[in-house]
């Protein structure tokens, strides 16, 4: 697709991306499905609940779908998060979840562009610097340790959940880390999305004392590579307010925004 028309591209996302399920599932992943909602479990925090779209459901019904999935997680004693996009229907829905005791994190924005243009380019990076594509436990370690470091939070959950992804389908993740000498200063994933033409990026946290050295640009150049060998022609990125401007300068284009609603029992 060269159609870079926002409309058109998250059309394909709403199709295409929002309400896949990975085949096969990471190991101790389970799915069910209630009415239009795709509910992930055994997840590496937290519950999911995504979907294409709400099949036009309003009013009480709505609120009886909400009110099934607090049930259910409260049962569980786990939180579980619902990924609501900007252009959701219907535009109370917001109010809804809150009115059930869901709480919104921090809105990111969804940007889409074309692979080939960012696979042009060849990644530089600083000098000192290396990318290297990872599968080990040690490593995704030491991508956990950087994030924490990063975010001043705990992300022991990310190094097993990676583990488990690469385990289930190596040929759908890459993992790449930004070394310098024997430190992890940065890291992201792409996956690659089967039966579409997309590929998704996720990670990027760059330790403080390294950024704005063109380290998170030649990762999405490395990974925009990799997605144009496997013939992937879009790229999907959820962007943080610190990533999404590198991002559109590099091409891609604003599409919608998503919020992560969670409800914590």
């Amino acid at each position: 697709m060269t159609d870079l028309d926002a409309t058109t591209l998250r059309n394909s996302y709403d199709s295409q991306l929002r309400a896949l399920v990975p085949d096969p599932l990471p190991a101790g992943v389970t799915v069910e499905r209630d009415g239009p909602l795709i509910r992930m479990l055994g997840l590496d925090r937290r519950g999911f609940l995504t979907y294409g779209d709400l099949d036009g459901l309003t009013g009480a019904a709505l609120d009886e779908l909400i009110a099934r999935q607090v049930a259910l997680f409260r049962e569980r004693g786990e939180p579980v998060e619902w990924k609501l996009h900007g252009h959701d229907e219907p535009a109370d829905l917001a109010d809804r979840l809150r009115a059930a005791g869901f709480v919104p994190e921090e809105q990111e924005t969804v940007v889409i562009g074309a692979v080939a243009p960012l696979a042009a380019a060849l990644p530089v990076v600083p000098e000192g610097v290396r990318l290297r594509e990872v599968t080990t436990r040690a490593d995704l370690d030491r991508i956990a340790a950087m994030e924490a470091a990063v975010w001043g939070a705990d992300r022991s959950h990310l190094a097993p959940a990676l583990e488990k992804e690469i385990a289930a389908d190596p040929q759908s993740i890459t993992v790449v880390v930004a070394e310098a000498g024997d430190e992890v200063v940065s890291a992201g994933w792409v996956r690659y999305v089967p039966e579409s033409g997309f590929a998704t990026l996720w990670g990027g946290s760059t330790l403080a004392s390294w950024r704005r050295r063109g380290i998170y640009r030649a990762l999405v150049s490395h990974r925009a590579r990799l997605a144009h060998q496997r013939g992937r022609t879009l790229l999907q990125v959820d962007a943080s307010d610190e990533s999404r401007p590198i991002l559109e300068r590099l091409g891609l284009v604003p599409v919608t925004t998503t919020t992560p609603y969670v409800y914590t029992p």
